[in-house]
């Protein structure tokens, strides 16, 4: 199993905030994407192409973890990987698909898995495909705040020292105690119970935390 080569502590002390440091489990994210090929491949190629701002984020790193718990295939249940950047130069689709074409063509093996949006111009769009407004973003790792669950929020980059950086404004606990946290910055209940249960027919093992209406309107 690839745990017991990247993890130097059991992953149940790595969801327990009393026994372990967010720094730990920080370290233990980061050993465990060194040794995923798909991942590493993603990070180097975005790297290298240098786009602005750009992380791998969400489902790509917290399910891979939760095969690498579960001892399931690495690429099970994971329908795509999201990359996002920041670019307030160009708030044009096609500029942005500009940039998804580039990204696409430098990973020919993953082709249309790999799915690539501008948070720049999100809140151009986002209104009309979804209902209700969303404010502009400041950079790309504002996005993460707004993700439907805190468990979602988490994103990697490599850095030109090769170096992988994570970013995780919720922290990582809840990841590695495969946990299913609702993030009440956005009113977005239906999103949140809908990949609920998506996920937890992929992964039985997930705790899922209802969605608190009261809490939300709190």
């Amino acid at each position: 199993m690839l745990a017991a080569k990247t993890c130097t502590k059991d992953f149940r002390l790595l969801a327990d905030i009393a026994e372990t440091t967010e720094f730990e489990r920080v370290q233990a994210l980061v050993d465990i994407l060194q040794e995923i090929p798909r991942v590493m491949d993603i990070l180097q190629c975005i790297r290298d192409l240098q786009i602005r701002d750009v992380w791998l984020v969400s489902g790509g790193i917290y399910q891979t973890i939760w095969n690498v718990i579960t001892d399931r295939p690495l690429d099970h249940g994971i329908k795509d990987y999201d990359v996002i950047y920041f670019d307030g130069r160009d708030l044009s689709y096609e500029g942005e698909d500009a940039v998804i074409q580039q990204v696409q063509s430098a990973l020919p093996d993953l082709g249309e898995l790999v799915e690539v949006r501008n948070q720049a111009r999100v809140h151009i769009w986002y209104e009309q495909r979804f209902g209700r407004p969303y404010r502009p973003l400041d950079c790309a790792m504002d996005s993460l705040t707004t993700y439907a669950a805190r468990t979602h929020a988490v994103a990697a980059q490599l850095g030109e020292d090769g170096q992988i950086c994570i970013h995780a404004p919720f922290g990582l606990a809840n990841i590695f105690a495969m946990r299913l946290v609702p993030n009440y910055s956005q009113p977005n209940p239906e999103t949140y119970t809908e990949k609920a249960a998506r996920m937890k027919a992929l992964w039985p093992e997930l705790e899922i935390i209802p969605w608190d209406v009261s809490a939300a309107s709190g």
